[in-house]
Parts: structure tokens; sequence; C-alpha cells
């Protein structure tokens, strides 16, 4: 059984807008819920085993604040392929991963995330900013990942 942990990026700015949408930050909101649920992620010790995000500002500041946060000590990994990633696309970057890992954190993006709890799990979540979903695979390799390989054991969004 493997672990896959689904954050959704912290609410970002849209106060430039002049910035492409690949380099909009956080705005304040962010900033502070990202580190909020680093802080639930600590609690409930939920502990993946590598962190993937999407290079997109957000997602990296979303991805560094929860780590820093929840204590994890793990590098984070940037996959140009999370950014805007359909499902497909996300199962593809999840079949990559090292079988040693127990657990992953992908960090990223709607629609793509929707899609991919929905593939897994069959359960229609909605993804707020900063929302997190828990599910266990029915897999022994992370290549084995495919629909309905999973049931989602928990669903957190920050301001639950």
């Amino acid at each position: 059984m493997k672990t896959l942990y689904i954050l959704r990026h912290a609410k970002s700015s849209w106060d430039n807008p002049n910035l492409a949408d690949f380099e909009r930050p956080l705005n304040t909101h962010g900033l502070n819920s990202a580190p909020f649920m680093g802080e639930v992620i600590y609690k409930n010790k939920f502990q993946p085993c590598s962190v993937l995000s999407s290079p997109a500002k957000r997602a990296k500041q979303t991805a560094i604040l929860v780590k820093n946060k929840a204590c994890l000590e793990v590098q984070i990994q940037y996959d140009e392929r999370l950014y805007e990633a359909s499902p497909k696309t996300l199962l593809q970057v999840i079949s990559e991963v090292d079988v040693d890992k127990q657990s992953i954190m992908l960090v990223g993006h709607n629609p793509g995330l929707e899609g991919l709890i929905r593939l897994l799990t069959g359960e229609n979540q909605a993804m707020s900013t900063a929302s997190l979903a828990v599910i266990d695979l029915k897999i022994e390799n992370w290549n084995e990942t495919a629909a309905d390989c999973g049931t989602l054991r928990t669903f957190i969004r920050p301001n639950d």
C-alpha cells in the first residue's frame, strides 16, 4: 500500500495583471493558509517521503511554507509537467516515483488535481486553494497507479 497526499497551492494574488500566470505569487491569505496546512499535516503526523511540486511561483511558495511548518525532512522536487497537468499527466509523474518511497505529496493545480482524485477514488471533491486530500492506494509499486486503485482517507480544507 502507498499513500498519496494531494495539495492544491494556496490562494494566489491577482494584483499585478501584467504577471504571467506562472509567475503569480501567493496573496496574504495564501501566505497564511499554507503554513496553517503545514501545521495540520504536522499534527496529523502525515509524513510524505517525497514532495513533488509544480514550479509555478504560487505552488513553489506553498510547498516551501508547508514543508517548513510541517517539519518535513525531504527535498522538494519541481517538475514542469505538474503545471497545468491533466490527470493523465499526473498519473505519469506518479508512475515514475521510486518504489522505495511509501508516500508522496503532489503540490499542484486545478482542474487536474480534482480530476486525479476522481480518477483514483471515484469521489468528487472540490479542491479549494490549500486543500489536502490523503489517498490510500492499493498498490505495491507507483507504476501500478491506475483508475479506482485508491480510497480517500481524509480531505481537509484550511477553512474547515
